[in-house]
């Protein structure tokens, strides 16, 4: 039976994900599911073969091989440009892309922290329980000091002030 709950629970939990994770897609803008869909493009092999098949036949044709007409002679500053606005453009696509997944991302931090901090005063409530039921029954062990630090309530701006006045500065 017990299984069958924790089962239970997990699939709900598995449930609760994937409709968060519809509904951020769901709620992309046009523009975003646009570059969604460029970046996920752009960062397959497929991609990276199409453009050698390409600039191999660009230089091939403007070299005059075969007979085809030269429309982009040696140093192929058409080629160039095309090329180099295909990298802002794309650059442009995969920043905005990864934005929307950096927000997505900070969402799912704040949760987790949510989660983390009422967990945390679950804990914290159940060993002031059992503190308390200890006693109760005259079961000793309440001069722990550990247990002591244990059973106060968890304070996140103290312990954010600690980290940012003891933890190293990058670079």
């Amino acid at each position: 039976m017990a299984e069958n709950a924790r089962t239970l629970n997990s699939q709900k939990n598995v449930d609760a994900i994937i409709a968060m994770e519809h509904a951020a897609l769901a709620g992309r803008t046009p523009g975003e599911r646009i570059s969604d869909t460029i970046t996920r493009h752009a960062g397959r092999a497929w991609f990276t073969g199409a453009h050698l098949l390409w600039f191999t036949l660009w230089l091939v044709w403007n070299t005059g091989a075969f007979g085809l007409p030269v429309f982009d002679p040696f140093p192929y500053q058409f080629l160039s440009s095309v090329v180099s606005l295909e990298a802002i453009f794309l650059s442009l696509i995969i920043l905005m892309s990864q934005n929307r997944a950096s927000r997505q991302a900070d969402a799912r931090a704040h949760l987790d922290l949510q989660i983390n901090l009422l967990a945390e005063q679950e804990s914290t409530k159940t060993l002031q329980l059992l503190q308390l039921l200890c006693a109760h029954h005259g079961i000793g062990g309440n001069h722990d000091p550990e247990l002591q630090s244990l059973v106060c309530n968890t304070r996140p701006h103290e312990l954010l002030e600690e980290l940012k006045a003891n933890l190293p500065e990058p670079g």
